[in-house]
């Protein structure tokens, strides 16, 4: 397995919807088992695939004893409820700031190998499971934040406040 580039806030590609994926082959189990390995090497909860210079359809997870890969997901329900709770994102080392998700939520899609899978949760896996979702569709947790922290966290980023973590040497080949 490979630890890989994670792509920090200025990158275009954080920016950009990825691709469905089409192809459940070992290229593809090899970059869920390589975001893996490069999650846990940066002590975070999730990944998603643009987060590493992939534009496919996909994250991986290992939070609250679950761990698991969403392919192509989509979202089945999300409570009407909020909730408000500090944030950070692995593309933005070192930023946590207060954001609104929804308490509880639900999502679809596939595993490595194609098979329909389901995930759910409350609190901070559903907060995960929207925060991964929306990096794939090009929108970071910054633009969930009040206008004032948004504002306080572009200035700190501006201001070289956010941590560089330390370049790895292997880059996916999807």
């Amino acid at each position: 397995m490979a630890r890989l580039d994670i792509k920090i806030f200025g990158d275009p590609i954080l920016r950009m919807r990825s691709l469905e994926v089409t192809d459940f082959d070992e290229a593809l189990r090899t970059l869920a088992d390589d975001m893996l390995d490069t999650l846990r090497a940066a002590h975070g909860s999730a990944i998603a695939a643009n987060q590493v210079g992939v534009l496919k359809r996909l994250f991986v997870f290992d939070q609250d004893d679950r761990i698991g890969t969403l392919v192509n997901p989509e979202v089945v329900e999300t409570s009407l409820e909020t909730v408000t709770a500090d944030e950070g994102c692995l593309s933005f080392p070192g930023l946590f700031y207060p954001a609104d998700r929804p308490l509880r939520a639900r999502l679809r899609g596939l595993d490595v190998h194609g098979d329909p899978v389901e995930h759910a949760g409350e609190h901070m896996f559903a907060r995960m499971l929207l925060h991964e979702l929306d990096h794939l569709n090009g929108i970071l947790f910054i633009d969930h934040l009040a206008r004032h922290d948004r504002k306080e966290a572009l200035r700190r980023i501006r201001r070289g406040e956010l941590e560089h973590p330390p370049r790895q040497t292997s880059a996916p080949e999807l």
